[in-house]
């Protein structure tokens, strides 16, 4: 009971918190002049994103690397697989590849770029380092070339800003960003507590929970801003604002965690061998055997790939993204993780 308890009250925590968070640091952006295309780009970008980021960074301080990295795949996953599921399902999305394809690109090189990581397992503080000044780089080259008055990404970014448009007074505003700080901390505690003890109670590896649980609590803000920017029609923004946290997921959180947690996905497992037999033919007693393995598997992989796919097929090769064609991401989404869960049959490999 009390791990049902602790993970609910961390998704509770972790919306309630992200969206006040956002709301409150837009508000205040917006009292100093800062413009909706920069508010659109960074705060929105980086709020929606600070979930994953406390989770991970939480995950990694008590040793759950798997539930850190297992958050962010999944996240990924399931903003492209469950979050457009869903908003597609709510009305059909309809797309401008022109306006997404140069953050498209970005996400797609960033994905690679995780894969990569992942599996050389190079999360050094250096390589951490070099993923936030290419988040830096990304960031700056969009406000600059988003100036342009005939920059189609440049009216999403503003789109995505003026989902919070709220304006409040700055005493509240920074109240609202305070108490926003401080229900993500809470939540991302209890989240990564009742996270764990599921992994025990299930028989499940971190990683399963981190792709799952864990990654769908993280994904609440993202799912909450892109259901809403579907019903208004406003389709750009919900794909924008997917594509954004995917790539502040990769190189933000995963490079802010390992310049502050230096971490290896590779985890050492215990097998067990009775095959040695001693002269007289009569079998020795087990012998322990360490084998090194990976905390995330192909299927991870895959399902992060097909998601890049799917997203690429729809949005980049069509004018709308069809209530089928949620139908279909969520039916992926629904497959990945039974297979996760071997709740549907599957041979995997680690990476």
């Amino acid at each position: 009971m009390m791990m049902i308890i602790l993970i609910l009250g961390g998704f509770i925590l972790l919306f309630a918190g992200g969206e006040a968070l956002v709301r409150g640091s837009v508000g205040i952006a917006r009292k100093f002049g800062m413009s909706e295309l920069v508010i659109g780009l960074t705060l929105v970008g980086f709020g929606t994103s600070l979930p994953e980021l406390v989770t991970s960074l939480q995950a990694l301080s008590e040793g759950a690397v798997g539930l850190a990295v297992g958050n962010v795949i999944g996240s990924n996953i399931a903003n492209i697989l469950l979050v457009l599921g869903v908003a597609a399902l709510v009305a059909p999305i309809l797309t401008s590849p022109r306006a997404l394809a140069r953050d498209g690109i970005v996400m797609l090189a960033a994905t690679l770029l995780f894969a990569a990581l992942l599996w050389l397992d190079m999360f050094t503080r250096t390589v951490g380092i070099l993923m936030v000044a290419l988040l830096l780089v990304y960031l700056i080259l969009s406000v600059v070339l988003d100036r342009r008055r005939d920059s189609a990404a440049g009216g999403v970014h503003q789109g995505e800003a003026e989902e919070f448009g709220a304006k409040d007074p700055i005493w509240l505003s920074a109240l609202l960003a305070i108490a926003g700080i401080a229900g993500v901390v809470i939540g991302a505690r209890f989240l990564v507590d009742g996270g764990t003890d599921a992994a025990i109670t299930l028989g499940v590896s971190d990683t399963v929970i981190g792709i799952s649980v864990v990654a769908i609590g993280t994904s609440l803000p993202e799912l909450a801003t892109s259901v809403l920017a579907a019903r208004k029609g406003k389709a750009d923004v919900a794909l924008g604002n997917v594509i954004g946290s995917n790539i502040f997921n990769i190189l933000g959180i995963m490079g802010i965690s390992a310049i502050a947690m230096p971490f290896s996905v590779s985890a050492i497992s215990e097998k067990f061998s009775d095959l040695s037999a001693n002269a007289a033919g009569a079998m020795q007693a087990p012998a322990q055997v360490l084998e090194a393995a990976s905390l995330v598997t192909w299927t991870d992989m895959g399902a992060l790939a097909l998601s890049v796919f799917l997203l690429g097929l729809f949005a980049y090769t069509g004018r709308k993204l069809a209530r089928w064609e949620g139908f279909i991401l969520l039916a992926s989404y629904g497959v990945y993780l039974g297979i996760r869960f071997d709740l549907i049959p599957v041979i995997s490999f680690g990476v």
